[in-house]
């Protein structure tokens, strides 16, 4: 026999004598979680100057900050030699065994900006060592003091400098550790990850591994992430949830990084074996990299939680055994309420199973008691989809309306004050959600829906312990447990507190698993991909559907005036959200416009052929902003006039020839063996440059080896013109030495030399930013190359 007929009056987990009150009651229960979870993602208050020495202070470390980030100082400027003399002189006093490394070093990662070439720097680490009193192995803290060429830094990295700094202050002032402590602040970061490679690859307080702490930041506020990890990381997990006072951190963010074509300098060391981790504030995005990024944009909560972290997790590891650090396996971990919970990886896989099974289970108890049928059932799977896939496109959708309104947006990681949006974001999904409830619940069943909104997560879950398993727990553990309070609520009286109970303490797993992706997926995506966020929204949404079911009057029994009055009521949520989803985006709109102290960001190059007397402006903003557009007209190709800006098409307009000379190439030898010509050159700056790049045209040789300044570099020809190329940054004065083998043609061999400068105001018709036009973060903002073709 089938199941009885189900009464639209039985179709919801929970019938509560007193509805309104349920409802009430549990909403304040997840809003108390809520605001936990919140609580715990929030910075600490930062510490005075005057804290006990072996604390952390954040005023302390503010003081480094402010000398560290006083002016730009890229890698090989006069201004980072000042930075380098005081952080040496500053570890130096504190008693430190300190040297400056002083190599040419190769990219680490795959951030080569020359057009199937190779990218080196010469760099000069500052390398500090405190000696442990019985070493098991070295502990690496390590952050990068150089900037960007269009702002100081200080976030990034004057921050992570000078937390290190502030660190190994609190370390010297207390018992020698065990271990080794091992200080490395290293240079040309951001031109190419070539300081840490070079300290990775050929410092001999490397050559035996070590645990490696690294310290960045990506914006200018918010709590620190840790965000990435070195594989089989178990152990070092364990470590960070004991002795970081402050562990945010989720196995879901390692996923994503590993998936992503970023790098800092952690991949250098990940590359030579070590095992640590990687650690970072990113909100506040839009002052990545520009000129805002000063001292005083440097929220002190966040570096109080960066060193409170760094503090804590030095002590640990300067105390462990580093003997025994790499575990079989990655670790399921995702912060709770303040602390780190973390489970195997290896039970991801069968989690993701018995949801699966329990959800499937709570389906057929459904169907038995009479909360559905087999064909509801089926509906509420199948139309839950509805709101995963509507959500998400509105999402999309609300953005690309916001930025044709405000079209500076496009130019920036985030905006300003995006707290506006991401609340608009939340608040669109939320309507999608209790729309998509409103006009199914009477006709499906709030069980059924319930039950399909499990069931997606639950497949989610075997999906992502499949691919990508550091993010399965996001919705295995919210189905396995909504399954669970399913199951509770089936097995006692529905008019009862329990299944009420049993339905809310669902939901509060829910929250505490799924609030904190929803929260840092904003700043780490940015609002572009805001509908990753509305996506994880839904899917919470979906989690604590039998609590929104209270919002609702009961469901069916009711005719005439009492249904249509039902169905107005229960529109109410909708309505609501709808409402406010247009409000906050109207409010976003309104408060975050372009102003002096929030510039719109602008792109513009300047390209000079020396040898032809032609140049140009250039752009890579795909619609110019109007102070742009004044100086282009046109798209172009620039890779075959000037390779070392890279292959892709740029916004281009004429300009005027400034009087600057193009890097000289002098040739020092030139030999023949066989088939093959040796041609050894040097190749000087004619002015202060940050980097030279040459090309050799490869329709006139074929290069079979190359060493740059006595460092043989990989031969990898790429497409166009100029096939093979390397990129060396911060060159010293008297240039750079570059040997090529390779098969000539039958004629000369043409090579292109290019340095590049920073700065625009000498340059001929450029006319100075006017109030409320800023430079975007770009590691070409503001630059000014000159080129020439050399016959060898």
């Amino acid at each position: 026999m089938g199941a009885p007929p189900t009464r639209p009056a039985d179709r919801a987990l929970t019938k509560p004598r007193r509805r309104l009150t349920s409802a009430v009651a549990a909403l304040i229960a997840l809003l108390a979680v809520g605001a936990g979870v919140l609580v715990g993602l929030s910075t600490p208050a930062p510490a005075p100057a005057d804290a006990p020495e072996r604390e952390f202070s954040a005023a302390r470390a503010y003081r480094n900050v402010e000398v560290i980030a006083a002016e730009p100082h890229v890698a090989g400027s006069a201004a980072n030699d000042r930075v380098r003399e005081h952080l040496v002189a500053t570890l130096r006093g504190l008693g430190l065994q300190t040297e400056v490394q002083d190599a040419v070093a190769p990219e680490a990662g795959q951030l080569s900006g020359a057009a199937g070439g190779a990218t080196l720097a010469r760099v000069r680490n500052v390398v500090a060592r405190l000696p442990g009193t019985d070493p098991t192995g070295k502990v690496f803290l390590v952050s990068h003091y150089d900037s960007v060429q269009t702002g100081p830094g200080g976030n990034d990295d004057a921050a992570g400098t000078a937390t290190i700094l502030e660190v190994a202050r609190a370390l010297t002032t207390g018992p020698r550790p065990r271990n080794d402590i091992v200080f490395v602040l290293t240079d040309a970061e951001e031109a190419c990850l070539c300081g840490a490679a070079g300290f990775a690859g050929d410092h001999p307080l490397a050559r035996e591994g070590g645990v490696v702490l690294n310290l960045e930041a990506r914006g200018s506020t918010g709590p620190v992430i840790m965000f990435e990890t070195s594989r089989n990381n178990a152990k070092l997990v364990e470590v960070f949830g004991k002795a970081a006072p402050h562990p945010v951190g989720t196995s879901f963010a390692v996923e994503i990084y590993r998936a992503l074509p970023n790098d800092t300098d952690f991949t250098a060391f990940l590359d030579r074996k070590f095992v640590g981790l990687n650690s970072a504030y990113i909100d506040g995005g839009a002052i990545y990299h520009t000129p805002l990024d000063v001292p005083a944009r440097v929220d002190r909560g966040s570096l109080q939680m960066h060193g409170d972290n760094a503090l804590g997790l030095a002590r640990e590891f300067g105390r462990t055994d580093l003997g025994d650090l790499r575990a079989g396996h990655d670790d399921t971990y995702f912060p709770v309420l303040g602390g780190l919970v973390s489970y195997p990886g290896w039970l991801t896989l069968p989690l993701a199973v018995a949801a699966l099974l329990a959800v499937g289970a709570l389906g057929w108890l459904l169907r038995r008691r009479g909360r559905a049928t087999a064909g509801t059932l089926a509906a509420g799977f199948g139309l839950t989809l509805l709101p995963v896939v509507v959500a998400p496109l509105g999402a999309w959708l609300l953005w690309a309306a916001i930025t044709t309104i405000r079209p500076g947006y496009a130019e920036l990681l985030d905006p300003y004050r995006p707290v506006w949006y991401r609340l608009a974001v939340v608040a669109l999904s939320a309507a999608v959600l209790f729309c998509w409830y409103a006009l199914l619940r009477r006709r499906v069943g709030p069980a059924a829906l319930a039950f399909g909104g499990l069931a997606w997560l639950a497949v989610f879950g075997v999906l992502l312990a499949v691919a990508v398993p550091g993010g399965a727990y996001l919705t295995t553990l919210p189905a396995l447990a909504g399954a669970l309070a399913g199951f509770a609520a089936l097995a006692t009286r529905r008019d009862g507190p329990w299944p009420v109970v049993a339905v809310t303490l669902a939901a509060a797993v829910a929250v505490v698993i799924l609030l904190p992706p929803v929260v840092l997926l904003f700043p780490a995506l940015g609002m572009g991909m805001g509908a990753v966020a509305a996506l994880v929204a839904v899917l919470l949404g979906l989690a604590v559907l039998p609590v929104v079911d209270l919002l609702h009057p009961r469901a069916g029994g009711q005719r005439g005036l009492l249904a249509l009055r039902a169905r107005r009521l229960g529109a109410l949520p909708a309505a609501a959200a709808a409402l406010a989803a247009v409000v906050l985006a109207g409010v976003g709109l309104a408060v975050d416009r372009f102003d002096a102290a929030h510039p719109v960001p602008t792109h513009l190059m300047y390209a000079l052929d020396a040898g032809t007397g032609k140049a140009a402006w250039l752009t890579r903003e795909e619609k110019p902003q109007p102070w742009t557009d004044g100086y282009v007209d046109r798209s172009i190709a620039v890779a075959d006039d000037f390779p070392g800006l890279g292959n892709s098409e740029m916004r281009a307009g004429p300009a005027a020839a400034a009087p600057l000379p193009a890097p000289k190439l002098d040739l020092l030898s030139d030999t023949r063996t066989g088939d093959q010509r040796v041609l050894r050159v040097r190749v000087t700056p004619q002015r202060q440059v940050r980097l030279l790049t040459l090309h050799v045209d490869t329709s006139t040789a074929t290069v079979r080896s190359a060493s740059v300044a006595g460092r043989d570099v990989p031969v990898e020809p790429g497409g166009g013109k100029w096939g093979f190329g390397i990129v060396f940054h911060a060159p010293p004065p008297e240039g750079v030495e570059v040997t090529l083998t390779l098969v000539p043609g039958a004629g000369a061999v043409s090579v292109r030399a290019m340095d590049a400068s920073d700065g625009l105001s000498g340059v001929p018709g450029f006319r100075e930013r006017p109030e409320g036009v800023g430079v975007v973060g770009s590691h070409s903002s503001e630059m000014l190359a000159v080129a020439r073709t050399y016959p060898l």
